[in-house]
């Protein structure tokens, strides 16, 4: 198999929960430009026909399905439109999350200010809104005998960070999500099933912006911690998660499993000395 073929999506059906946001956008587009069948899930019929529109419109193939990641009910239901309608899928993206003001302890805050229902949303959102998913349509990777699960994490999974606690609490579910369903699929269905993460670094996002920059653009004192602290001196860009989600994605990472991969300019390599 040739270097092209081994990273080929071409034909490729892939299921992206998430897939609206800053950084999700970037990615379903760019795995349709790869030739893959996009089916995106989410809960804001605006944005998915968005998404669904932008795709298809630009010679893509993508459809769109309504589903809320932290209820079973909706996930099932559109589980069984999409397999009416594609038969099985081959990979499936988990990139649904969030953080909410609730369950961030500010610097004038301490642990005691922590707002319990907004953890617990939080908590909900980004590790059940990866569990819930992947039960729904794992069913339609096991009748064709392999598949392929790619969870998004965070550099707050890793190294713990002041404020973000639900989040970063959140995230490191997921990295032990990832190791254990791993093992759990090829133990129990055989080595063609394969579930990995990407870890992004830092990335300006409509969820981040007011955390890392002012009003008027420049950066907060932590938006210029994060930066001093990353050796590559500066911020990702959306494009930059392309090269791991396409190998990931791909036959090219066949013998890859239970691994989380940073894409963080070395953030997690540095010590700060």
């Amino acid at each position: 198999m040739s270097l092209i073929n081994l990273f080929s999506l071409k034909g490729k059906k892939i299921a992206y929960s998430g897939a609206t946001g800053v950084l999700g956008k970037t990615m379903a587009v760019h795995l349709a430009e790869q030739g893959a069948e996009v089916l995106i899930l989410g809960r804001t019929p605006e944005k998915v026909n968005e998404l669904v529109n932008k795709i298809n419109s630009a010679g893509g193939k993508a459809s769109g399905y309504f589903a809320d990641v932290t209820d079973e009910e909706s996930l099932q239901k559109a589980a069984i439109t999409i397999e009416s309608q594609h038969g099985h899928i081959d990979v499936l993206i988990n990139s649904a999350g969030g953080n909410m003001p609730g369950a961030i302890i500010r610097p004038d805050q301490n642990f005691l200010d922590l707002d319990t229902d907004s953890l617990r949303k939080v908590l909900d959102l980004n590790y059940l809104g990866t569990v819930l998913p992947t039960k729904a349509l794992l069913p339609l990777m096991l009748k064709m005998g392999k598949g392929n699960i790619l969870n998004i994490s965070s550099m707050a999974a890793s190294r713990p960070m002041t404020r973000v606690m639900g989040y970063a609490s959140a995230k490191a579910a997921i990295d032990n999500l990832t190791k254990w369903l791993s093992v759990e699929l090829a133990h129990k269905h055989g080595p063609d099933f394969r579930v990995n993460a990407i870890a992004p670094g830092f990335f300006l996002t409509e969820q981040n912006r007011t955390l890392l920059t002012e009003a008027d653009g420049s950066l907060t004192q932590r938006g210029k911690q994060i930066k001093t602290h990353t050796p590559m001196n500066r911020f990702g860009k959306p494009e930059d998660l392309l090269g791991a989600l396409q190998w990931l994605c791909s036959d090219a990472s066949a013998f890859v499993t239970g691994t989380i991969i940073p894409v963080d300019g070395g953030f997690s390599a540095y010590s700060g000395v």
